[in-house]
């Protein structure tokens, strides 16, 4: 079976964690790292090349060595200098690492000072409160440990909406080749862009199911054929997600769409208001008095049901069913709103391009401008620059600016926001600045009131604009941290500042929750991408997927606005 770019870039990062576990250089384990981000953002599938005979192409940070890996994976499925370190390891010690908020070097301590080497070791050392007497540890730390750990034994595997993306994509391209297709779409709460899946439901249309059938469950990537039958067949891929595949007739396609894309409590409040009406609506259609009276689109079963279109977003029956009867509903924001990004990175700290790169991976995708927000001083992992370093890149701007015509590179930074809420650094070099993006990037184990007020006065800074993944968290990795967010939101209203959503899909941070809080309260989002190389534009989708399911319209964004607008609005 084709190995995908994901599997490659996922053993990479395991070999980085590993490594780490053991101690080994830090630059090592960076490459290892930095390799998997390149394999996943490229744009073709390097197994297709090598398996056509072809050279890999020069990638960004990956020299002879971890190319010659690449080959392996390819070849064999498999990376040997993975196996060797998985067997020095001790017991089930890598299987910790899948844990949320449990890093490589946390895992090392918990083995070194506790002796932990598996799940039940550490579930154990939780229960009897051993953890939290560790340095970098603490009760709260511990109990959101033995959280994860019984959410890993008892709970189901949730896949992020990337990962499950990737597999819908090419799912839904492997079944348009069957003869006579019609129809072929990805439903449920990937359609609805929640930030996990936890299985996928496609739903298809065509002259004969059973060669829908027959071509789903040889789809190269299935491990497993749990079920077949003539309308319904489920398989597990090699990822461990589970498909189902449903074959519906023309007739009921809108009926079947709705009743797969909504939450069930979204789905139980629509078929009641169907009742009031003396209708009965389910998967296969609209009905009264036992004859079909719709169910062939979307649209035909809310208006049977006296209501708007609803967006899948939003089916999550939060409000949604009576905003419609209200005509109340958002229109909610769409991709092509969007006119720049607000976050990025470049070579000079922790990114993957130059300037110029970037600027012209923006210009590519129809924006008119882009904001340069590197790391600053204090995030020394990262090169973050100083105020002179600064200095010079706004120099290297401006001369840009003045080639680029109608595009603009914004002038800022992600100032790191210190345990006292102070900034990184002075206000007479952010002074300079178009505008400045503000972040946590330490000290995650703050208190609730103690990690609020540090960011309420980082914003009593007029300098701080906007803040950044606004609690921190990375998606099945790191919780969120601690922190009272109706005050944060509130806060930004009284001082004129502004909340990011960020589309980097193990972040999407803040969270649909929280979207909408913002929105009711009056504050406006970025919605940005803090791209690392040209390619990470593209996560823009996912900001906008998480706007929409926080009912978000164009007003609601900051860069739906010009140039100068957006400006205006950002001035404190």
């Amino acid at each position: 079976m084709p190995v995908q770019n994901a599997d490659i870039a996922e053993i990479f990062l395991r070999t980085a964690d590993l490594l780490e576990i053991q101690g080994a250089n830090p630059f090592r384990v960076r490459a290892y790292r930095s390799a998997a981000r390149t394999v996943s953002e490229h744009p073709h599938s390097l197994s297709a090349l090598l398996l056509e005979g072809k050279r890999l192409p020069k990638l960004p940070g990956i020299g002879k060595d971890l190319a010659g890996k690449i080959e392996e994976i390819v070849e064999t499925g498999a990376c040997s200098a993975l196996s060797e370190l998985q067997r020095e390891m001790p017991g089930e010690l890598p299987e910790l690492l899948k844990l949320a908020g449990l890093g490589p070097k946390k895992a090392a301590a918990l083995h070194r000072e506790l002796g932990v080497q598996s799940l039940s070791d550490l579930e154990a050392a939780a229960e009897a409160h051993r953890i939290r007497a560790l340095k970098g540890f603490g009760p709260k730390s511990e109990e959101k440990l033995l959280r994860a750990i019984r959410r890993r034994l008892g709970g189901e595997r949730r896949f992020g909406l990337r990962d499950a993306e990737q597999v819908a994509q090419s799912l839904i391209g492997w079944l348009k080749g069957t003869p006579g297709i019609g129809e072929v779409v990805a439903a449920g709460s990937y359609r609805r862009r929640l930030q996990t899946v936890g299985d996928l439901d496609i739903l298809v249309t065509c002259e004969r199911g059973e060669e829908a059938m027959k071509r789903f469950v040889e789809y190269d990537q299935v491990r497993e054929i749990v079920a077949r039958g003539e309308t319904k067949s489920t398989v597990r891929l090699r990822s461990g997600l589970q498909v189902d595949l449903r074959v519906v007739p023309e007739q009921s396609y809108g009926a079947a769409l709705h009743y797969f894309t909504g939450s069930k409590a979204h789905n139980i409040a629509l078929r009641q208001m169907a009742v009031k009406k003396g209708l009965k609506l389910n998967e296969y259609g609209v009905f009264r008095d036992g004859e079909r009276v719709g169910g062939v689109s979307e649209q035909e079963v809310f208006a049977l049901a006296g209501l708007p279109y609803i967006e899948p977003e939003l089916r999550e029956n939060r409000g949604e069913i009576e905003a419609a009867l209200q005509g109340m509903l958002p229109s909610l924001i769409e991709q092509g709103d969007i006119l720049g990004d607000l976050h990025a990175h470049t070579r000079a700290t922790d990114g993957r391009a130059t300037l110029e790169q970037m600027a012209e991976g923006a210009r590519k995708r129809g924006y008119r401008y882009l904001a340069i927000t590197e790391h600053s001083r204090s995030l020394a992992m990262a090169r973050g620059l100083d105020p002179e370093r600064l200095r010079r890149q706004m120099e290297e701007i401006d001369r840009l600016n003045e080639k680029l015509g109608d595009f603009r590179i914004f002038k800022s930074i992600e100032v790191d926001i210190l345990e006292d809420g102070s900034l990184d650094l002075p206000d007479d070099v952010l002074g300079e600045l178009d505008f400045t993006v503000g972040a946590v990037h330490s000290r995650f184990n703050l208190s609730r009131q103690a990690q609020t007020e540090r960011i309420l006065r980082a914003m009593d800074n007029r300098f701080l604009n906007i803040l950044a993944h606004p609690t921190g968290r990375l998606i099945g990795r790191r919780e969120p941290y601690e922190i009272d967010m109706e005050k944060v939101v509130r806060g930004a209203l009284e001082r004129g500042c502004h909340l990011e959503i960020n589309a980097q899909p193990d972040r999407l941070d803040l969270d649909d929750v929280h979207c909408r809080m913002a929105r009711e309260m009056g504050v406006k989002l970025a919605l940005s991408t803090d791209a690392h190389a040209p390619a990470e534009f593209d996560f823009m989708r996912f900001a906008v997927g998480q706007a929409r399911r926080g009912w978000l319209a164009r007003d609601d964004v900051l860069n739906t606005r010009s140039a100068a607008d957006l400006l205006k609005l950002l001035k404190r």
